[in-house]
């Protein structure tokens, strides 16, 4: 099994001046410790409750991917995930294929339908129903591989049109950067994963009983669709604070055995306590090691 580890929060002590420093530290400390991606969320607003105040410091994604790509050689890098309401669908993938080719190979091109409507409302995005967000999403995952193709003949979809989708250069990842659909939607998020993605998120605090249930809906799209069910990477996101008085990485460890027992792949984690740096040590030294052998 791999490990990812996500950076959900930039309200460390002493930022805004020493963000990048930390952000040096935490890459650098999770590459030498072994995890195999790095991923930030794509929000303007911290997700409030959950994470913090709506107002907490948070960072456009994709700059902050492409800083990581500077101070990274190995981690693959992605947002987890960008909502197709932010950006149209060509400049998305123009700003994934920069970061692509920046990072020598190492994007991964996170995408979703969109939930925080507060947040939309607030930055005066479009926040439509959630049908059209995804046939939006539909549409995005359409131009994206019709870019990636360089196939440059017009794009009449419902709500895009786009006369010469013309994306030089082309990214350096072949055939493209693989495509995270976020989300566990039965009857639209994971058939979209069936027929688009390379890679499914799942949330997992929804128990094993659930993602067991949502990986049998996917496969059963996939066999629907005539797509290999083994051509899609299971990947989960959680939290752990691992610490003397909260988690113990024997704790975390039954916990990769068990998904890893259902079916996942990649477990991505983001910790309250990240920038310490210890935790990733620990995570380096105890556990990343072991779950290799999952």
């Amino acid at each position: 099994m791999k490990i990812g580890l996500q950076i959900p929060r930039f309200n460390w002590p002493g930022a805004p001046a020493n963000t990048a420093s930390t952000l040096t530290g935490i890459a650098r400390a999770a590459e030498a410790g072994g995890f195999s991606s790095l991923w930030v969320m794509d929000h303007y607003y911290q997700i409030a409750p959950g994470l913090g105040a709506a107002d907490d410091p948070m960072l456009e994604g994709y700059s902050v991917l492409n800083y990581l790509a500077g101070m990274t050689e190995k981690l693959t890098l992605g947002t987890l995930v960008s909502g197709v309401i932010y950006r149209q669908p060509a400049y998305l993938v123009k700003t994934a294929t920069a970061l692509d080719v920046l990072s020598n190979g190492r994007a991964v091109f996170g995408v979703g339908a969109g939930w925080y409507e507060q947040e939309a409302h607030g930055m005066g995005f479009n926040f439509p129903s959630t049908r059209e967000r995804f046939e939006r999403l539909e549409e995005t995952l359409q131009i994206a591989l019709q870019m990636w193709a360089d196939d440059r003949t017009p794009f009449t979809g419902r709500h895009y049109q786009l006369a010469a989708p013309i994306n030089s250069p082309q990214p350096l990842s072949q055939p493209h950067p693989p495509i995270m659909i976020g989300g566990m939607g039965e009857h639209k998020t994971l058939r979209l994963v069936a027929q688009y993605g390379d890679a499914c998120n799942l949330f997992m605090r929804a128990g094993s009983d659930t993602l067991r249930n949502k990986l049998d809906v996917l496969r059963n799209h996939c066999l629907d669709l005539g797509r290999p069910y083994e051509a899609i990477e299971r990947t989960t996101l959680g939290t752990v604070h691992l610490a003397p008085s909260e988690m113990s990485a024997d704790e975390i460890l039954a916990s990769l055995q068990e998904l890893s027992e259902i079916g996942i792949q990649h477990a991505i984690f983001n910790m309250p306590n990240l920038h310490e740096i210890k935790p990733l040590e620990i995570f380096g030294e105890q556990i990343i090691p072991q779950a290799a052998e999952l």
